[in-house]
């Protein structure tokens, strides 16, 4: 197998600047107010001097940085870039596993026998990207899925990295630990107090040493991608995967109706989404953020899917009194996902 793996260029942040030619020079932010709640959704490489990153607050980001741009995220805009940038990837490659609006995976062994022949399949890709929509992509190529998504970091922005078959755990060895993908903070915790610092540290862990630091099937599944060993093959998907909705309040909230009447509208959002495009939901999660910025979310999931707009609030609210109970406190953020999404055309045909 050989499969790639495409990240674009600080996305939100290439588009406004393609919007506007006079934003390229400027630090530029794009999230909410930074006077307010909001957080950071990207940054362009000139704030990212600065120390800005996503998920950070806007507040922050304008201390770090008082002469930065803030602008609010256009995300229907950001999807009409984003399918044209998709539709030109298949024309060069035509299996491709969207994972997000701005990455994905491409089947480059579907189109090229060997890896010197998927550098030039990379390279054409850049290409036509860049051509028809003015935007720069990273490129990782390699054997695995997880080879391939460190690669496409290694080199960005605009860079090709492609590691052939048989140098994926040499590629990978050099890395923190925390680059590989599945090491959360818990795992990353583990393992750097054992001294397991790097990815090939990992890889080199024997199998009495990994259950003591990673019981269960984790450990292994993690062992093995840190060598470079990932039999995950491509999902196409026709659709999204998942819907969700947030809001990030002005103000911490503690008051339970607000929370629970937030919610609910955000169930009525999402339950139209359903209705609009025809397909139901197995699986509702809730998620919150504290004013600490740590996020904690909770889920459930139902064995018949579900597209009531009542059903989706009450699962969401149960959610929520069930995550403030484990940890009460304010929250500075509030949302509502839904996943395990069919088509009722699917149903009928189940």
């Amino acid at each position: 197998m050989i499969v790639g793996h495409l990240d674009l260029d600080a996305f939100f942040a290439a588009v406004e600047e393609l919007e506007d030619p006079s934003l390229q020079t400027k630090p530029l932010v794009v999230g909410g107010d930074p006077h307010g709640r909001g957080v950071v959704a990207t940054a362009n490489y000139v704030a990212r001097k600065f120390g800005i990153h996503s998920a950070m607050s806007c507040a922050e980001a304008l201390r770090r940085c008082p002469q930065a741009v803030f602008v609010s995220p256009r995300h229907s805009l950001y999807r009409e870039y984003s399918q044209h940038v998709w539709e030109t990837v298949r024309g060069v490659v035509p299996t491709v596993e969207k994972t997000g609006l701005d990455e994905g995976y491409l089947d480059v062994g579907e189109v090229a026998a060997t890896f010197l022949h998927a550098r030039k399949i990379g390279e054409a890709v850049q290409t036509a990207v860049r051509a028809a929509t003015s935007l720069t992509c990273a490129l990782g190529v390699s054997s695995s899925k997880v080879v391939a998504k460190i690669a496409s970091d290694h080199r960005k922005p605009g860079g090709l990295t492609v590691v052939p078959a048989g140098q994926e755990a040499s590629f990978l060895a050099p890395f923190d630990v925390r680059r590989l993908p599945g090491v959360g903070p818990k795992a990353e915790e583990r393992l750097v107090a054992a001294g397991v610092t790097t990815i090939g540290a990992l890889a080199a862990l024997g199998d009495v040493e990994l259950r003591t630091l990673l019981p269960g099937s984790v450990g292994r599944v993690l062992r093995d991608r840190a060598c470079g060993i990932d039999p995950r093959g491509l999902e196409e998907q026709t659709q999204r995967i998942s819907i969700s909705v947030e809001n990030t309040f002005e103000r911490d909230v503690a008051d339970r109706e607000q929370l629970h009447a937030d919610l609910r509208r955000m169930a009525d959002r999402l339950a139209e989404n359903l209705r609009t495009t025809g397909r139901t939901a197995r699986t509702v999660s809730t998620k919150l953020r504290y004013p600490d910025f740590s996020i904690r979310t909770r889920s459930t999931s139902l064995r018949v899917g579900i597209d009531e707009a009542a059903k989706i609030g009450e699962l969401a609210c149960a959610l929520l009194d069930r995550a403030l109970a484990e940890r009460p406190g304010a929250l500075r953020l509030v949302g509502v996902g839904l996943s395990g999404l069919t088509s009722h055309q699917q149903l009928a045909f189940a």
